[in-house]
């Protein structure tokens, strides 16, 4: 069943064959100071190829460019718009939140909008900050002290920052006769 005898099928196989020629060794490329280097034919697209310092410093260039736009970048998404403002009022609530990035969100209640009788109530000012500040400001959640709040606000919410573009940097309390401007006249 498997015996093989006739060899027809291997005469074919070496037919056609011929081995590959070696390669033939690149030539060094020749530098300018090599006499041979002038007499040679330029190619048609030598002038185009920049020398080795060109191509340093173009790379380089490049590099650089690549580092200032990286830079930039980082500095436009992560840097602050807003830079050591204040706000002056009284902590409604605050909560940790967060699945991966554990932060506290609150609400502080402006202290001019609830004393300003001549406008609408605007808004509350919401907020993100740290865990040691989020635990400072759990302490005057309900304690009707006035509190002086430092923040940063910035072009993005970002998650290890917070759910909210507004971060409370520093928290200090404050008298309300500080913040109130002072009576003119008294009712009687």
């Amino acid at each position: 069943m498997f015996n093989n005898t006739d060899d027809d099928d291997k005469e074919g196989f070496y037919d056609g064959f011929e081995p590959e020629e070696p390669k033939q060794p690149k030539e060094p490329a020749l530098r300018p100071d090599d006499p041979r280097y002038w007499d040679r034919e330029p190619g048609q697209w030598e002038h185009l190829r920049p020398s080795r310092w060109k191509r340093y410093l173009i790379s380089g260039g490049a590099l650089l460019l690549a580092a200032i736009l990286v830079w930039l970048g980082c500095r436009l998404v992560f840097g602050p718009m807003v830079d050591d403002a204040v706000q002056y009022g009284y902590i409604d609530h605050i909560e940790r939140r967060g699945a991966i990035f554990k932060t506290y969100e609150g609400v502080l209640l402006p202290y001019k909008n609830l004393h300003d009788t001549t406008r609408v109530y605007d808004h509350d000012f919401i907020f993100s900050t740290s865990e040691k500040l989020g635990k400072t400001l759990r302490a005057f959640q309900n304690s009707g002290r006035p509190l002086r709040v430092e923040y940063r606000t910035y072009r993005y919410a970002l998650p290890w920052m917070g759910d909210e573009k507004t971060v409370v940097v520093r928290v200090d309390t404050v008298s309300p006769d500080s913040i109130l401007p002072p009576r003119l006249y008294q009712v009687r």
